[in-house]
């Protein structure tokens, strides 16, 4: 079966909501059968995320409260496009230092991931930071950030135990374990210090 057997085919759209962040249009759409459906689109600008990696083989984390979620998260440095032609390695570098205090020297792009292309188009691109150094934070006035370090390896460990579930995070930490050889062994069987951190212990109480 050739992909055209399962193409469809854009017809119209209309907008039906204009937000801040997202706008949600109503689109008609020809199916390879010839008949038509609709289909409810999120329009997104995209983002860009960042796994940044220290000398000593420690990545950044940052701590926030998900309200959507209705939970507290562990997520790797990300914003918004703040608009859709904006160029995703300038936001990139822009997201790390508000967020950490951090500048890198060294970028990889590790991959851009269609966050949920059933129905949004949301693209966030995922970069590599490493050479890392530090200076000071400046988050936009509605984020309140906690900020901590861990292994590169203990992280990827608890992507592989679940235990980090933020989807660019998972992605981002396991393609840069796997670029970077680290072994997650030694953590999957142990007690990991992010649990023990006291922004954690909101997280169960929430969850």
């Amino acid at each position: 079966m050739t992909d055209d057997a399962l193409r469809e085919t854009y017809v119209s759209g209309e907008e039906k909501f204009h937000g801040k962040i997202i706008n949600v249009e109503h689109w008609q759409v020809s199916l390879p059968n010839g008949k038509t459906a609709l289909r409810e689109v999120v329009r997104h600008n995209g983002a860009a995320a960042i796994v940044p990696v220290d000398d000593e083989g420690y990545v950044t984390l940052v701590r926030q409260h998900r309200v959507v979620a209705g939970r507290f998260t562990w997520e790797i440095p990300a914003g918004k496009l703040d608009t859709p032609d904006e160029d995703p390695f300038s936001c990139a570098k822009r997201e790390l230092e508000e967020e950490t205090g951090l500048n890198a020297e060294n970028w990889r792009l590790l991959s851009r991931i269609d966050t949920t292309p059933g129905f949004c188009t949301e693209k966030i691109a995922l970069y590599l930071a490493t050479g890392l150094s530090q200076h000071n934070t400046h988050p936009d006035e509605d984020e309140f950030l906690h900020i901590t370090r861990i292994p590169l390896a203990e992280a990827v460990a608890l992507c592989l135990k679940g235990e980090l579930r933020d989807s660019k995070t998972v992605i981002g930490i396991l393609m840069a374990g796997q670029i970077l050889g680290v072994s997650a062994a030694p953590y999957l069987t142990e007690g990991t210090s992010i649990q023990r951190t006291a922004a954690c212990s909101l997280s169960r109480q929430a969850e």
